[in-house]
């Protein structure tokens, strides 16, 4: 039970203020790791009060000692590398959904969102509410303020599902406040207690946000000699619309700041499915993203499109956006809504025309956690460009999702029809899929049907392949040893599946076969070995290389090829970590070694240094191409205080030609405002020359009115 207060309360982390003393207390927190049918060994509890306008959590966590692990001081921090108490909301009790917050002993704090019922985490998110802590010798004490205006809720609720839960990384324990199977996942929205208030809370009065921003730009092209300094200036808004909708909007946006994506070489015939990073998409982000492929092999809707485009050689380049809106949250306990409109600019030297990108989704809850959507997803294409095909002037998809999820998680699943329309082409073109997941007693068992018509096209979303129709299945067996000193759990996984090309008299086109054995250790690392064995029919030309000039793999030729693999990771605890994998067997028609390693160590929680090193050997024959690939990338970070960062990032292709850097310092000097420097850096590689240049400062505030 939350007792309401009118007295204020000091955030000191001490607790200290005689109203604690009479708040209920919740404890006797169970583990999760290394065992899932114990109470903790170190154990934690909590109390909570609220007044009108703040929920405050009080925190103790006992500890074995004062050297607690703490790898950094920045916002936003992983559960993996620190030690940390975090709170997950469920304020509508959707089952699905719920806010997340986490604070370290040092007081450094993370938020996000939580969606897929517990899978997906979106760390992206930022709002603003308080924490302090403090350390002594064997345990350490939070205080949590969380204004109510921060989050969403139905006026006059009267309690929420809520968790608490605890990454103890000093002794090897993960533990929560109601006890979940090791089987599911420690955030899984399926396992939560309740949260009961003394007295009904009041409106989610969320206050409007006005975030300008301003960027001083400078950049070179070295290819075009094309130079430039550009003086930029926009901002979004965020405006409350009843209990549980937001209204985001932004005007001339800029995302110059925003962590940049990790390189990776790409051996396979299809698009690699990126994070999103762009704060604007993120609120309620999974309304849009979450339709389609439960296992994300296609998707009708996939943000990143917006804001890139392709211009005449097939490159892809940003696509400036003008301005957009997007509502989206919770109509009730019950109903789900999403709105989403952007326009871009366009673009005649690069063929690329000015688009409008539209989003609508709608969600009913059903059941305890299941539910059903439906969405629209329109690209429109704004005036008459002698460049694009009268085919190209809109792109429209509509489909229906059901998603499963019982009480328990026990069983989990999708099934949805999808239809896309062109000009003059609207027969057929359908995508769709069933699949179901059983997860308990040791079995995790999935199986799925998925079908992509040849004709069907999904220009805002992500759809790697197309004329297929797959059948796959995955079995999961998990053991655990009678002593569990060294081998906490191990299993063994099959994964099988089958593609066919409905429109070549459902020619099989693929075939995979994996098979591996899980260790996860009591320190926390893990190893895997496997063995896979493909087969491939080429529908269309490939070179595995990507190499300039080869002669590629030909058209309706087949291939089998077995490989076998490890991975080994450390405790990632420790100072000092480090990981392997490597791959080795036969590739197509040829053979290739894949070796990575990757080594980082930390002063903590003031500096971070890592290194990664990839090296994909293939070798084909005469007259395809053979080649070396390297991927090498050295990072650092460093945290001088909670408000004041600087990462480094170098990146090495030479499949790329390209060595990047990007070296960004980012000052947070009031709540959720920043200004960042942020440099830029590209070079070839072949002749080591230099390709783009830049460097740009941003201030970004947030003002809330």
């Amino acid at each position: 039970m939350a007792k309401y207060i009118t007295e204020e309360i000091v955030l000191d982390g001490n607790m200290n203020e005689a109203v604690w003393d009479e708040a209920e207390t919740g404890g006797d927190f169970w583990q999760y790791f290394p065992s899932d049918n114990e109470q903790a060994k170190y154990q934690s509890s909590f109390k909570i009060l609220y007044s009108e306008k703040t929920l405050f959590i009080g925190v103790r966590a006992e500890a074995a000692n004062g050297k607690y692990v703490v790898s950094s001081l920045k916002r936003d921090f992983s559960a993996l590398t620190n030690d940390n108490f975090s709170l997950l909301f469920d304020t509508f009790s959707y089952g699905n959904t719920a806010f997340f917050f986490g604070v370290t002993p040092y007081g450094v704090r993370r938020e996000g969102l939580v969606s897929a019922g517990g899978d997906d985490f979106n760390n992206t998110w930022d709002v603003k509410w308080q924490a302090e802590a403090h350390r002594f010798d064997d345990h350490y004490t939070i205080e949590i303020a969380i204004p109510f205006t921060s989050l969403k809720f139905a006026e006059g609720s009267t309690k929420w599902r809520f968790r608490p839960y605890r990454w103890n990384h000093q002794s090897n324990e993960q533990t929560t406040w109601n006890r979940i199977p090791q089987q599911q996942k420690l955030s899984s929205l399926a396992y939560m207690g309740e949260l009961r208030f003394e007295n009904p809370l009041g409106k989610s009065r969320t206050p409007i946000a006005l975030i300008p921003y301003v960027n001083t730009l400078s950049d070179k092209d070295y290819v075009t000699e094309d130079s430039k300094t550009d003086l930029k200036v926009g901002g979004d808004a965020k405006i409350a619309i009843g209990d549980g909708m937001n209204l985001d909007l932004t005007f001339n946006p800029d995302f110059s700041n925003v962590e940049v994506d990790d390189i990776f070489t790409n051996l396979t015939r299809f698009e690699i499915l990126l994070p999103e990073k762009r704060q604007f998409f993120i609120d309620n982000s999974d309304l849009f993203s979450s339709f389609g492929n439960y296992f994300s092999e296609g998707s009708p809707f996939f943000s990143r499109r917006i804001g890139l485009a392709r211009d005449p050689s097939g490159n892809l380049i940003q696509n400036r956006i003008i301005a957009g809106a997007r509502l989206s949250g919770n109509l009730n306990k019950d109903w789900r809504l999403g709105f989403l409109n952007l326009q871009t600019e366009e673009d005649p030297d690069n063929e690329i025309a000015s688009d409008n990108n539209m989003m609508f989704a709608l969600q009913r809850k059903l059941g305890s956690r299941s539910n059903i959507g439906v969405f629209i997803v329109n690209r429109q294409t704004f005036g008459d460009y002698v460049f694009l095909d009268d085919s190209e002037t809109y792109n429209r998809v509509i489909g229906a999702d059901y998603n499963l999820a019982t009480q328990d998680n026990t069983w989990a699943g999708r099934f949805y029809v999808h239809k896309s329309f062109q000009p003059n082409d609207s027969k057929g073109n359908l995508a769709s899929q069933a699949a179901l997941v059983y997860n308990k007693n040791n079995w995790y068992i999935g199986s799925e049907a998925f079908y992509v018509n040849e004709g069907f096209q999904a220009d805002l979303g992500y759809m790697p392949r197309k004329d297929i129709f797959k059948f796959g299945t995955l079995v999961q067996r998990y053991l655990y040893p009678k002593n569990r000193d060294f081998l906490n759990r191990h299993s063994f996984q099959v994964i099988y599946n089958d593609y066919w090309k409905p429109s070549s008299d459902f020619k099989k086109t693929d075939n995979r076969i994996i098979a591996s054995w899980i260790a996860e250790f009591k320190n926390q690392s893990d190893l895997t070995l496997g063995y896979s064995n493909e087969y491939i029919f080429l529908s269309n030309e490939f070179d595995p290389t990507r190499s300039e000039n080869a002669v590629p793999l030909p058209i309706n030729s087949d291939y089998r090829f077995n490989r076998f693999y490890f991975e080994y990771q450390s405790n990632n605890t420790k100072l000092l970590t480090y990981g392997a994998n490597a791959t080795v067997g036969s590739f197509y028609n040829g053979d290739i070694v894949s070796l990575g390693g990757q080594i980082a160590y930390r002063i903590q929680p003031w500096v971070q240094f890592g290194m990664a090193i990839d090296y994909d050997g293939i070798r084909l024959p005469e007259p395809y191409e053979s080649a070396d690939i390297w991927l090498v990338t050295p990072r650092m970070n460093v945290t001088f205080n909670k408000k004041l960062f600087w990462s480094t990032l170098i990146q090495y292709s030479n499949q790329r030609n390209n060595l990047g850097i990007n070296s960004r310092l980012q000052w947070r000097f009031a709540p959720l405002s920043d200004l960042y420097l942020v440099y830029n850096d590209n070079y070839f590689t072949e002749i080591f020359a230099p390709r783009f240049r830049s460097i740009n400062l941003k201030l970004t505030y947030w003002l809330n009115l």
